[in-house]
């Protein structure tokens, strides 16, 4: 009975969610319910020691529900990672106040393109001396921007005794001049049962050759903010905490808050957070971090505002050649204190991958 109460309140949740709250009549068989709406879902329960893991999927999207956060993958429209204010922390409330989570770009490499952009197809074209990109020379390899241009991507779905993973990919089209496209992006998240997290990992098999080749992505994410009324500080574990009010104006990446491998020590850990607060009652909330899980990867990172605070993560930066694949790997979740990141980010530090099958999941190391 209690398993069964479980399930039917969790039934009504992901009704809830995908209905906007129009009526439903419990009664009715789960299925029916959901064909009466127009839906084309599939509800998987996975048992889990604490508690069920809910996976819902249809055409746009793919919803997971575990005993500790709601996460939605979208499958069209902005798409990768973790969509924009769909992860929720059942502890507290709060959800990210961003675009999204771990959400990908293009592969990049030091250098300007000044000599032939009026021939970079698509959105290759990258502009510097500006508030947007800084001052540093850098160039587009191949494209387009994942998130908001690849249109569509086909999620699968991977279940586990205590976990739900998510795998996804792309094959990039566009080139710049010299180069090929034809290069593997792939993802694959983790939400593991009863955790206010989730492990991630990107990767690249690339098809070009490159002295410094890197992929840019956003982590954890973007900040949705009008002065700081979502956040009230932020914590970059090369540099400390920083205010909310210090993102009130605009400034240019490389202008303070500017992590760069080649320009000052490497860090223990590898964490950039926010500390969620209401906007409405300013009530605060927990820390959304993300944690890159061996800092050695990391190129370059960015912490400025340009109408939101961008929070963009370029890994990678190192000789590559057609064939060969580079990767990072990512704890990204809820936490009530620097000290808890701190203890989640020494259980996986030092992984640069993740693997997942329905045995089990695990980071790995850097071979």
């Amino acid at each position: 009975m209690v398993a069964r109460d479980r399930l039917r309140r969790g039934v009504a949740q992901i009704l809830d969610t995908f209905t906007g709250g129009r009526d439903v009549k419990m009664g009715n068989p789960t299925a029916g319910c959901l064909l009466s709406i127009g839906w084309l879902a599939i509800i998987q329960i996975v048992a889990a020691g604490a508690g069920e893991i809910t996976v819902t999927e249809n055409n746009e999207q793919i919803l997971i529900v575990t005993s500790a956060v709601q996460a939605s993958i979208r499958k069209e429209g902005y798409v990768s990672g973790v969509a924009g204010g769909s992860f929720l922390d059942k502890k507290t409330g709060f959800r990210d106040a961003g675009f999204g989570l771990d959400i990908v770009d293009w592969i990049m490499e030091p250098g300007s393109d000044e000599a032939y952009r009026d021939q970079l197809p698509g959105d290759l074209p990258y502009l510097f001396n500006n508030l947007y990109h800084g001052k540093r020379a850098k160039r587009s390899i191949e494209g387009p921007q994942i998130c908001t241009k690849a249109k569509a991507l086909s999620p699968q779905v991977t279940k586990g005794k205590d976990f739900v993973a998510i795998k996804m990919g792309f094959k990039y089209y566009l080139a710049a001049p010299g180069k090929k496209a034809g290069s593997q992006w792939q993802q694959t998240i983790v939400f593991p049962a009863g955790k206010r997290y989730f492990i991630s990992s990107d990767k690249i098999t690339t098809v070009n050759v490159s002295d410094a080749m890197f992929l840019r992505i956003d982590m954890p994410g973007h900040i949705k903010h009008n002065r700081g009324d979502t956040f009230s500080e932020v914590y970059l574990s090369y540099i400390g905490t920083i205010p909310s009010s210090a993102f009130f104006a605009d400034f240019a990446p490389d202008e303070k808050y500017d992590y760069r491998r080649d320009a000052g020590k490497m860090p223990r850990r590898f964490i950039r957070a926010y500390h969620l607060r209401d906007p409405k009652t300013g009530r605060e909330g927990p820390w959304l971090a993300g944690m890159t899980l061996d800092p050695s990867v990391v190129y370059e990172a960015w912490c400025h505002q340009r109408g939101y605070v961008c929070m963009i993560e370029e890994f990678g930066g190192r000789p590559v050649r057609p064939g060969e694949s580079f990767s990072a790997a990512f704890v990204v979740g809820f936490f009530d204190s620097v000290e808890e990141m701190n203890r989640v980010y020494d259980t996986f530090g030092g992984n640069i991958g993740l693997e997942a099958n329905e045995q089990g999941w695990k980071p790995t190391e850097s071979r």
